[in-house]
């Protein structure tokens, strides 16, 4: 598909892949408007979506919406144009994440426009996966894909893949543990035709039978008749992202990569899912540290296989509406608000 007009079918387009990348408790905590003067898609924060307790710094906002990004790139290669990004274009206008300028192509267009079918298909499984190895030419085409973006990803051995569940999973015990953080996730979870923030109530669960791969529990430890319970992969393959610096511009430039990575898994048909909790308490963020690297700075562990289609789990998204006519100054696009005060992918 090639257009050189930016009409409202074009936004639509490119703005449908932006909502549909991941976002911690799918969030969604962005705004993207279009500036005529430029011919460039606006990215900002929404801190309205912002997790207090979870997030309190803003790094995974700015992880969700650098996804949003590299996703808004693929689709404007997708579309025919050489998408030109600027992360944080204004110094003076903080929740101004990003700019996509759109430019005519004179050479060939990105190789990453290849990843545009990928984009739509990629969602979070939280179901068990099977336990085949991911082929190695895979793996390595993901690292390679998070390199592109300037991160790095580090696919440890069954030792090293053990400590960092390990860590993830005393993580996991401290927001469970912790009545604040329970509520502010709980608060995400959406029952059937709540809106489109939140995740899903079926997908909120299953947990690990043999307590092994720390799944999210966005309930809490309170019991909740007829949450399943069910048998994860023994032998788990994971990666963890991370970068060199840990300011703004570097999450951003993270959840590129992120996002990268993930579209690539899955147009190898293999499945993924983030497993985020040791990022949110700093102690257990150090701690998951690559051996022997002096300047690493963990983003993400992304757990990933080959798995079902989990039919209903996928979560809910915002429609993707852009401003009625074009203007000549950015509009952010009219989605509702949260359901309450807290939500992820």
């Amino acid at each position: 598909m090639q257009t050189k007009e930016i009409d409202a079918t074009a936004l639509e387009t490119l703005l449908a892949a932006a909502v549909a990348a991941p976002s911690i408790h799918n969030t969604q905590p962005w705004r993207f408007g279009f500036d005529l003067g430029t011919r460039a898609v606006t990215v900002h924060a929404d801190r309205s979506r912002a997790l207090a307790l979870a997030d309190p710094h803003g790094r995974a906002l700015h992880l969700s919406t650098g996804s949003a990004v590299l996703n808004l790139r693929v689709a404007a290669a997708h579309l025919g144009w050489k998408p030109v990004p600027h992360l944080l274009p204004d110094p003076y206008d903080p929740e101004l994440l990003a700019t996509v300028q759109l430019t005519v192509a004179t050479d060939p267009l990105p190789a990453h426009r290849a990843l545009y079918p990928a984009v739509e298909r990629r969602h979070s499984s939280r179901m068990p996966f099977t336990g085949r190895p991911v082929p190695e030419p895979v793996v390595a085409g993901m690292a390679a894909a998070a390199r592109a973006e300037g991160a790095h990803l580090y696919v440890p051995d069954i030792l090293q893949t053990r400590r960092l569940l390990r860590v993830t999973s005393a993580a996991e015990l401290r927001n469970t543990t912790d009545e604040a953080r329970t509520a502010e996730s709980r608060a995400w979870v959406a029952p059937p035709g709540a809106g489109p923030y939140g995740i899903p109530l079926t997908a909120a669960r299953p947990l690990d039978a043999a307590g092994r791969m720390p799944m999210r529990d966005f309930t809490g430890r309170a019991p909740v008749p007829g949450l399943p319970r069910m048998r994860f992969e023994r032998h788990a393959q994971v990666a963890l992202l991370w970068t060199v610096g840990d300011r703004p511009r570097d999450w951003l430039a993270a959840g590129q990569a992120l996002e990268r990575a993930l579209l690539v898994a899955t147009t190898h048909g293999v499945r993924t899912s983030l497993l985020h909790q040791a990022m949110e308490w700093p102690d257990l963020r150090e701690a998951m540290r690559v051996p022997g690297t002096r300047w690493c700075r963990p983003q993400v562990l992304i757990r990933f296989g080959y798995g079902p289609e989990a039919k209903g789990t996928r979560p809910p998204r915002a429609a993707a509406r852009p401003a009625d006519r074009p203007v000549r100054h950015a509009v952010r696009t009219p989605v509702p608000g949260p359901p309450g005060p807290g939500d992820g992918d």
